[in-house]
């Protein structure tokens, strides 16, 4: 099986290049290109791929400007941060979307999927449908981020808003949000659910404990091989972790 990687993430691309090999071992990656317009060099410049793995949001544009500008006769899995409920609408003619950060179980599906549908699909319908891909294009939108968190302080509910919050805590089954002015309120959510609330970008879970952003961390020490300890600002906890799991992704996203 010939692979084509759009992505113009790196750390995604080392990601999904690792797990493809990991999954189809016998597959040959032929490129891994980051821009529309590579994308379009390439495709008009050597034989079709068996199959893309396809970014949304490129360095220069949305990647469906590629069908505009050649033909892509091969299937599609979209891998995506975009919400999972717009995406749906892509269903219709890609083979699957990934929802990053991608796991080797949910790309293991996608590629069986591929599989049967390209046992019993033609080309002509393996192919996605221009027409349909731009209907669905126009129905998604960036993910809309919480701005704001409300609080209850004593009869009285506030507007914390998210450029105030330093990071998120949870502490005997309860959470927290601890905000730059050095104070902290309970809300009504999960650290789960607030994981899903904010901007990967801005905060990162560095364990089952804490969601973070960069500037609140006041020092990161090496704990042991491979683990990290953080001395986050307004904190008394001094073992502030970074899981073991997490700590390769969390150097990734300190380091943008």
């Amino acid at each position: 099986m010939r692979i084509l990687i759009i992505e113009d993430e790196k750390a995604a691309a080392k990601r999904l290049t690792s797990l493809i090999q990991q999954v189809i071992p016998e597959a040959t990656l032929l490129a891994q290109l980051d821009s529309v317009k590579r994308s379009v060099d390439w495709l008009k410049s050597n034989p079709a791929p068996d199959l893309i793995f396809m970014d949304i949001q490129l360095a220069d544009g949305l990647s469906f400007e590629i069908f505009e500008h050649t033909t892509v006769s091969v299937p599609v899995i979209f891998t995506t941060a975009y919400d999972q409920y717009a995406i749906r609408a892509f269903k219709v003619n890609s083979i699957d979307y990934l929802l990053k950060p991608i796991d080797a179980e949910e790309l293991s599906t996608a590629v069986g999927k591929y599989r049967s549908y390209h046992q019993h699909q033609s080309a002509k319908t393996a192919a996605p449908d221009l027409g349909q891909l731009q209907q669905a294009l126009q129905m998604l939108k960036r993910p809309e981020y919480k701005v704001r968190f409300m609080v209850k302080v004593g009869e009285h509910l506030n507007a914390i808003p998210v450029e105030e919050i330093l990071y998120f805590f949870s502490q005997a089954k309860v959470t927290y949000l601890q905000t730059a002015s050095g104070k902290h309120y309970i809300i009504d959510y999960s650290l789960e659910q607030v994981e899903e609330m904010v901007d990967p970008k801005v905060y990162f879970r560095i364990s089952r404990k804490y969601l973070i952003r960069f500037v609140a961390i006041e020092d990161i020490i090496t704990y042991s091989s491979s683990r990290l300890k953080l001395q986050l600002t307004h904190s008394t906890d001094n073992d502030v972790l970074v899981s073991r799991d997490r700590v390769a992704d969390f150097k990734q996203w300190l380091d943008r």
